[in-house]
């Protein structure tokens, strides 16, 4: 890997000369090709990728088989560093977006150069607390809305006016004046007007009751079309509740592990300390 490609990392952007030229002969560079896979979840994690030129894709497969992605590296991010530090198997899959030249730098190489370059080591626990930090901020945003809060929210006039229309159309109170407008129209024009202007059979009574039912359906499917909406809307903040249990409790039983496995090593330490 060439010095000015090494230096543009921010990662190693404060090394000097010296540690940077040694940094560069430890590096092996590859390429890959568009669509091919670098790493998978669960695969041994014995090296640690730095991009040089490319986009690199980090995502996950869930139970049901979506792909989920986690970030979308690019030229002078890194990744891989996690199973280095920890000796655990890859958490998720590396996937090359486009043509992309990576340098790889293998594990016993990498905590050597930690050891004598304790300033890298200090750029990567800042990297990572900047990733921790940004999925915390993730997780502690709240997802748990109230749909007609949201809903009402973006209400428009019209929107206001097709469900207050709507809402009076279907009830009691609808049915109740349509029917006194009815029997008005024809008592005046039966009984209370020496000229009617609409003498029976009231051809101008049903036009108007058929452009008032004509101009009723559209604004009622506009209102329903507004409840499918709200409808897809709580779906999606339902699905949001769900995904956010899911990385919060896949967190508590990885936390747990990880106990789990100090206090067994703890107890493997002490068994091996105590006298036969």
């Amino acid at each position: 890997m060439e010095l000015e490609a090494l230096r543009s990392v921010p990662l190693f952007r404060a090394l000097n000369e010296d540690a940077a030229r040694e940094l560069g002969e430890l590096l092996s560079v590859h390429d890959v090709v568009a669509g091919s896979s670098i790493c998978r979840r669960g695969d041994i994690g014995d090296s640690m990728y730095l991009i040089e030129r490319g986009e690199v894709r980090i995502s996950v497969t869930d139970a049901d088989g979506y792909d989920t992605t986690l970030a979308e590296l690019r030229t002078g991010d890194f990744f891989g560093e996690m199973s280095l530090l920890d000796n655990q198997p890859r958490a998720a899959d590396a996937t090359a977006t486009v043509h992309s030249r990576l340098a790889i730098l293998p594990r016993e190489q990498f905590r050597e150069f930690l050891k004598r370059n304790p300033d890298v080591a200090l750029g990567i626990l800042t990297e990572l607390t900047r990733r921790l930090r940004r999925t915390d901020d993730l997780l502690r945003h709240r997802v748990s809305r109230n749909a007609n809060e949201e809903d009402a929210a973006h209400l428009t006039l019209a929107d206001r006016m097709a469900d207050m229309i709507a809402k009076f159309g279907g009830s009691w109170k609808f049915i109740g004046v349509s029917i006194s407008f009815t029997i008005f129209w024809i008592l005046v024009n039966s009984y209370l007007l020496l000229r009617p202007f609409d003498v029976y059979p009231y051809v101008l009574l049903n036009l108007v009751l058929g452009v008032m039912a004509g101009l009723q359906a559209p604004i009622i499917m506009m209102s329903q079309n507004r409840e499918s909406q709200k409808d897809r809307l709580r779906a999606d903040l339902d699905y949001r509740v769900n995904l956010k249990n899911e990385l919060l409790l896949s967190e508590v039983l990885r936390r747990l592990e990880h106990l789990e496995s100090h206090q067994r090593h703890a107890e493997e330490e002490m068994s091996r300390r105590q006298p036969d």
